[in-house]
């Protein structure tokens, strides 16, 4: 008898759970974002439709990006680089592993820290101040990727040195937008902007270059110099500008 009561118990609660409605969490979002946007009015909705991204401003400390190549000379063969921590941008994580660069007469930078993935060619990114410190006179700014006619350096691993022809540069400060964050702010792969950081007497940048790709999360990147400049630190605004 017992045992029956407790089939008959079991089979009305489940009969209970199918009659009550679930609650659809997404349905519920929505339909509050809907009552917000209709009493913010008709221009906050139409912003909250045009912009996608939250703008992320960055300060990028001097780092090396490696090929496999120079990879497996510095740390070994077949060495892969171990994660330390993941960047803003997806699939970009700082590596575990670090370097000493050493520049002309001698000067070196110990513990360079090396960002992941490898890539095709090994490139060492640095603020002014930086390669004033190694000894390095006219560091040109170039954009990633853009190393052809730069001065190189000599960088040591655990298991070997490097000697790199080129590829040592000042990043061109830039920011990272997918299709979306372009289309909303009108800007098309390889345009300049501005950036303004801090209100009032704020600092605004002038040549900010734009970069589009599907994978792109918003962001813009500068180096220490440019970030102590501007106190990025103690900014509570940043605005990307069309010039």
């Amino acid at each position: 008898m017992k045992e029956n009561i407790l089939q008959q118990s079991s089979v009305s609660v489940s009969m209970v759970r199918e009659m009550t409605p679930q609650v659809n969490r997404a349905a519920v979002e929505s339909i509050v974002r809907e009552i917000v946007l209709k009493r913010l009015g008709p221009c906050a909705q139409k912003d909250a439709a045009a912009h996608p991204s939250r703008l992320v401003v960055n300060a990028s400390a001097r780092h090396m990006h490696v090929s496999q190549a120079d990879l497996d000379a510095l740390f070994g063969p077949g060495h892969q680089l171990k994660l330390l921590h993941p960047l803003y941008q997806q699939g970009s994580f700082s590596a575990e592993e670090t370097v000493v660069l050493i520049g002309p007469r001698g000067r070196s930078i110990s513990n360079l820290r090396i960002l992941g993935p490898v890539r095709s060619a090994s490139q060492i990114e640095m603020a002014f101040t930086d390669a004033v410190a190694l000894g390095i006179e006219n560091l040109p700014i170039r954009l990633s990727g853009d190393i052809e006619g730069t001065p190189g350096a000599f960088v040591m691993g655990p298991q070997g040195v490097v000697e790199l022809k080129q590829g040592v540069i000042r990043a061109a400060m830039h920011a990272h937008m997918s299709p979306a964050d372009a289309e909303f702010y009108g800007v098309r792969h390889r345009d300049v902007m501005k950036l303004k950081v801090g209100d009032g007497t704020g600092v605004t940048f002038d040549r900010v270059h734009v970069r589009v790709d599907p994978a792109f999360r918003l962001e813009v990147h500068l180096d220490t110099d440019e970030a102590n400049a501007c106190a990025l630190h103690l900014a509570k605004q940043v605005e990307l500008l069309k010039p």
